[in-house]
């Protein structure tokens, strides 16, 4: 830290404060099995540039340490050599990218050979080279030994029986590791559950199933040895069968400290099958009797049956009236609750166990408040191996109920009522009087209880033996306000007083006497009860409670008068009010509403909607009775309906409160105001209208006659559709002129295209829909209603009548859509562009708008697919076609003029073949702006053919023969003549030529065959065997290399279609024919690369010497002295006999002018074919034709 300052000051001074690369790897080595999957990680720090680096992993062979094996790259396909590309590829080795600058190499199915030193190397992104782009690790791949045997087995136990089962795990691994053993017990479908587990640090664990079983001993993992692990389980379960089985897994500890499971093996299964024991068990409860007096002693005995109940352990507690009294464990030792502890230390009661099924309580001293239920139950226990007891099962019998009786006593009682059967309201009293044998024992508490005709019994009032009444729960409040009272009237004589009785008073009444002495010991105990009872009958107020509505005027006229009267049954004293209610329901109405009302004091109460019938409705009540008479004058039809009398009967409470006991509805009474009579007739004609879509529907309602003149008609229009059942509203005219729209208006749009018109007759209606659409086709008619003023001046509808109909058909324009159906067939080369034209010839509207499609039928489908699809909107939409074939920014769309639609493919490829076509939908726009398809045509089809580009390939090996000393190099050079295409790329080889065993040939390239054996050889078998020295492929990746040439082979690119390959260290071996094949690659529109063709060089010679050389030999390796010494003396040599001859001729011509043959003079001279071989690998030929001399 004293040094850190200063130094960051001369750094900042210097300003060379920047970060350095560092690249990590996870520190080895690292031991890891065959088989298994290794995953080693790689980050980078202090880096400058993008935040995602790029990882390139190689492996250094321990075969060649110095050597580096390229194995997989984020950022260049072809990194891999050939040993690893195909595992890449199939993705058993891949990078996992973890973040921007780490990343974890996968190895998934580890082999042998890929032990080794691997590094890995961060390529650069930095300004400048300046810290580590690389790091090294160790990994060792050893064998799995890992070995995990067990017999399999079948085994059939029984409930509580041990299990046994072992497992064989061993390992014969060099390195230091730990092993971690667990038995798992799978069942069926589920999960495996484990049993007990040894982890690698030697810990016991089980799953939450066997926890407590493992921590009570019942399960356990013993190590037998340094390989045998056995699995015990003491007493077995119905819940543990299944399938039993032992997993082991080998630990290493990596260098970091980590432990890491390199393999995990599991055993054959055992499968145990466990038989559930018969652990049943009854108990029942038995005493001599149920009944007891007071003192007696009392046995009850719990009895256990089962089997082998010597061998199992019970406990057994004993209750009374759901309370324990006493418990017993298995050590048959009694623990009491200490309400009866006492009671035991007396001498009242013991608990024992009689025999191993035989349980005993006995009570010897019986008090009065040991009547109840007594009961015992039974639970079996489950001894573990350490002593402590788990409850299993719990049973217990029905409850025995006994009753202790007091000593009996010798009184008497009677009970007498003022009356038996009564009216409600009125008061009872009753007397109870007590008679006894001799003279009084003790005290007297008596109890007047009431047990209704549903046999429910309860405390009315009540005097305990100290004098103190107390009423009941249900009589508190009325005891309170004097509604029921009780006394003492003589020491053995008591009275109750019930007062403005209910009729939930009616019941016997029953006075409970009870007789009370003190004991030795002072306490108060019963000793005899006794209680009489006494029937009352109460006739409650609402018994035969009825009303009844009369009238004599059932039907009247407007402005008549009628009476209506409610009749009351029985005659009620003064004492009970009923109050009369009138109600209402008019004509046309479902719900009644009050009227008037005489209440039960006496007065009058109007309704809330009696306001039209006070100023003529007379209201009267009889002082004799109960009835009420309604009169009514001047009816009219707001009073005509239904009538009808509420009587309600009321009783006052004990607390001055009234309560309604009952309510009684009459009859009804309908009271009909009849109209005049109608002559009402709207005219029935019948019409047919059919028009054209837009244009407006004219329609007419007419009525004929009417009652008045003064009649206001409503007018109703109605539509009929074929599929409704009932006509729709359209549009609502009422009597007063007002305008209502119906449901149809309002869901078909038309509030806007209405137009109603009532012409100055005032019988005739008409109604014009605007601008009509096919939609409103149907069957058009007018409901009419005549409406009148009533005598209370409210308008009636008096009669209604429907038209006549009018069919109304509105249909749509003409198709007259049409496209061009030319056909034709096109062919094209791949990145070429395709012209698809679409013409509309005719439409059916110029206001139309069009929808255009094109499809494609591929060969060899059926069917076909939406290549691109243009919407009336004018949006261009892709087709599932265009996702297939990468369509999607290929694809342009122009219409140079309207009707004529052009869709062109950019960059073709062959998969865009195929015969195309084009549909067109056309949509017309509705009255009410909805556009629809009103016609579809589909154009002539046009076969589309995408062609690759001819192959122009032509190679040449521009080495000619040659003979070579031995350990010198030779060349082949391999030159592309023409190619297909300037993208394209080559693949290069190499081959060797060699004479198949037992073929003519004595050596390759000779030049000895003569040509009619060279015709032979191509009719015959090929003789020649081919070896390949070297491959290059179009993405530059090297093959290997032939084993004759293996490290004698350079390769040189001398420019991009001239390639070399250098044969170093010649030997005689080297000796034949070679030829050079090339394949070219072009990419398709995808960029994906194929291959065009392939074209292979004629073969040249290569004769490899040995050091020791001849003057042939020396002539026939050089090419300057082979054409000095062999080809050059003789063109020389021919000029000059030439020469001569001309000389000679022309010293002949001039002296002895003489003439040629026929008189011709000699122009040139012919002479023989002249052909030199020497022995060289292939001579010149000198050939000398006639008119080579001029």
């Amino acid at each position: 830290m004293k040094c850190f300052f200063p130094v960051l000051s001369c750094l900042a001074v210097l300003g060379v404060v920047s970060a350095q690369r560092h690249v990590a790897v996870q520190e080895g080595p690292l031991y890891r099995t065959e088989g298994s999957h290794i995953t080693i990680w790689c980050n980078v720090s202090g880096y400058q540039g993008p935040s995602e680096q790029n990882f390139q992993w190689s492996i250094y062979l321990p075969s060649a340490p110095e050597r580096e094996v390229q194995i997989i790259s984020t950022v260049d396909s072809s990194f891999p050599y050939a040993i690893y590309t195909q595992r890449v590829r199939g993705g058993k080795i891949y990078v996992e990218r973890v973040q921007g600058n780490s990343a974890l190499l996968h190895i998934t199915d580890l082999q042998a050979r890929d032990a080794g030193e691997y590094e890995c190397h961060t390529p650069n992104t930095d300004e400048r080279y300046f810290g580590s782009y690389s790091a090294k690790m160790n990994l060792v791949v050893i064998p799995d030994t890992l070995q995990t045997t067990a017999v399999p087995q079948t085994l059939h136990k029984v409930e509580q029986d041990p299990l046994e089962l072992t497992c064989e795990v061993a390992t014969e691994t060099l390195q230091h590791s730990h092993l971690s053993v667990a038995w798992l017990r799978q069942r069926g479908g589920e999960k495996p559950a484990e049993v007990i587990s040894l982890s690698r640090d030697f810990v016991l664990h089980s799953s939450s199933e066997y926890t407590q079983r493992q921590s009570l001993g019942e399960v356990r993992l013993d190590k037998l040895g340094s390989t045998t692990f056995r699995l015990t389980i003491f007493h077995l379960q119905p819940s543990d069968q299944g399938e039993f089985y032992c997993e082991a897994a080998e630990w290493i500890q990596d260098p970091d400290g980590s432990w890491y499971a390199m393999t995990r093996k599991r055993s054959e299964g055992t499968v145990v099958n466990v038989q559930p024991t018969d652990k049943e068990f009854t108990v029942r409860l038995e005493t001599e009797k149920r009944l007891y007096t007071v003192g007696e002693q009392v046995e009850f005995r719990c009895i256990l049956e089962a089997q082998n109940v010597p061998d199992r352990y019970f406990a057994v507690s004993w209750a009374f009236n759901s309370s324990l009294i006493a418990s017993m464990g298995p050590n048959a030792v009694p623990v009491l609750n200490s309400e009866f502890t006492h009671r035991e230390a007396r001498g009242q009661l013991k608990v024992a166990k009689e025999s191993d099924g035989v349980f005993v309580l006995k009570i010897y001293h019986l008090r009065q408040e040991d009547s109840g239920k007594y009961n015992c139950r039974v639970t079996e226990r489950e001894k573990t191996v350490t002593g402590e007891f788990i409850d299993k099962e719990s049973k217990r019998p029905k409850n025995i109920p006994i009753i202790v009786l007091p000593i009996k006593s010798s009184i008497s009682v009677e009970v007498a009522s003022n009356a038996s059967v009564i009216l409600e309201g009125e008061n009872l009293h009753f007397s109870c009087s007590i008679r006894m044998a001799g003279r009084p024992q003790g005290r007297f508490s008596v109890v007047w209880q009431l047990v209704d005709r549903q046999n429910r019994r309860s405390n009315i009032m009540w005097l305990d033996r100290d004098g103190t009444v107390q009423p009941g729960a249900s009589y508190w409040e009325r005891s309170s306000f004097g509604g029921v009272q009780m006394e003492q009237v003589q020491p053995n004589s008591f009275s109750l007083g019930i007062f403005n009785s209910r009729k939930e008073d009616e019941g016997q009444y029953e006075c409970h006497v009870t007789e009370w002495v003190r004991a030795v010991d002072g306490e108060w105990q019963i000793v005899g009860e006794r209680r009489a009872s006494t029937p009352i009958s109460i006739t409650a107020l609402e018994t035969g409670f009825a009303v009844t509505a009369i009238s004599r005027t059932p039907g009247v006229t407007y402005s008549d008068s009628f009476d209506l009267q409610c009749i009351i049954k029985p005659h009620y004293p003064a004492r009970v009010p009923v109050s009369v209610t009138w109600r209402f329901q008019p004509v046309g109405t479902l719900e009644f509403h009050d009227l008037v009302t005489f209440t039960r004091d006496g007065g009058v109460q109007w309704g809330d909607r009696s306001s039209s019938f006070r100023t003529r409705t007379a209201i009267e009540k009889a002082e004799s009775s109960n009835n009420v008479r309604l009169s009514i004058s001047r009816a009219s039809d707001t009073e005509a309906g239904k009538y009808q009398c509420v009587a309600e009967l009321w009783r006052r409470n004990y607390n001055n409160t009234w309560t309604r006991l009952a309510e009684r509805t009459s009859n009804l009474l309908e009271i009909r105001v009849l109209q005049p009579v109608t002559k009402l007739q709207v005219s029935k004609s019948k019409r047919t209208l059919t028009l054209v879509e837009n244009r407006p529907i004219q329609l007419s309602c007419s009525v004929k006659s009417q009652t008045s003149q003064n009649s206001h008609f409503a007018v109703l229009w109605y539509v009929h559709k074929p599929s409704d059942a009932d006509g729709k509203l359209i549009l609502k005219t009422t009597h007063s002129s007002a305008f209502e729209y119906g449901t149809y208006a309002e869901e078909e749009g038309l509030r806007a295209r209405l137009q109603f018109e009532r012409h100055v007759s005032g019988g005739l209606f008409s109604l014009t829909v605007q601008r009509a659409e096919v939609s409103d086709s149907g069957s058009y008619y007018c409901h009419v209603e005549e409406w009148l003023l009533s005598p209370n001046y409210a308008w009636y509808k008096l009669a209604e009548e429907v038209s006549g109909r009018t069919e109304v058909t509105v249909k749509q324009p003409d198709s007259r859509l049409r496209l061009s159906q030319a056909q034709g067939n096109l062919s094209v080369l791949e990145t070429q562009q395709v012209q698809l034209e679409c013409v509309v010839l005719n439409r059916t509207s110029a206001a139309s708008q069009l929808v255009v499609e094109w499809f494609v039928w591929k060969p060899n489908h059926p069917e076909r697919e939406t290549v691109a699809r243009l919407s009336r909107e004018a949006t261009f939409h892709y087709g599932e076609q265009a996702a297939k074939n990468n369509l999607k920014g290929r694809l342009h769309l122009e219409s140079p003029s309207p009707g004529v639609y052009r869709l062109f493919i950019q960059n073709v490829a062959v998969q865009d073949s195929g015969t195309y076509s084009c549909r067109v939908e056309e949509w017309l726009p509705s009255p009410s702006g909805v556009w629809y398809k009103r016609a579809e045509d589909t154009a002539g089809q046009m076969a589309v053919t995408i062609m690759r580009p001819d192959a122009a390939l032509q190679v040449d090996m521009v080495v000619p023969n040659a003979t070579v000393s031995k350990k010198a190099a030779f060349q082949l050079d391999c030159s592309i003549v023409s190619r297909s295409s300037q993208d394209s790329r080559f693949a290069v080889a190499w081959y060797s030529l060699r004479t198949k065993a037992g073929g003519e040939r004595d050596g390759p390239g000779l030049g000895e065959q003569e040509e009619e054996g060279d015709e032979e050889e191509e009719e015959e078998e090929d003789p020649m065997e081919r070896m390949a020295l070297l491959s290059v492929g179009p993405d530059v990746v090297f093959g290997p290399e032939g084993s004759p040439w293996e490290g004698r082979l350079r390769f040189q690119r001398l420019s991009p279609l001239l390639y070399r390959l250098t044969v170093l260290q010649a030997s005689p071996q080297d000796t034949g024919n070679y030829s050079c094949r090339v394949e070219e690659w072009l990419p398709s529109p995808q960029k994906e690369w194929y291959r065009l063709t392939e074209e292979e060089s004629a073969p040249i010679g290569i004769r490899v010497l040995d050091t020791s050389s001849t003057l042939q030999s020396i002539i026939c390796s050089n090419d300057a002295l082979f054409y000095f010494v062999f080809f050059y003396p003789f063109p020389i040599f021919g000029i000059l006999i030439i020469t001569i001859l001309l000389v000679r001729f022309k010293s002949r011509n001039s002296s002895k002018n003489s003439d040629g043959k026929n008189g011709v003079p000699l122009l040139w001279i012919k002479e023989p074919h002249l052909n030199y071989s020497p022995t060289c690998l292939e001579p010149p030929v000198l050939s000398i034709h006639p008119g080579a001399i001029d």
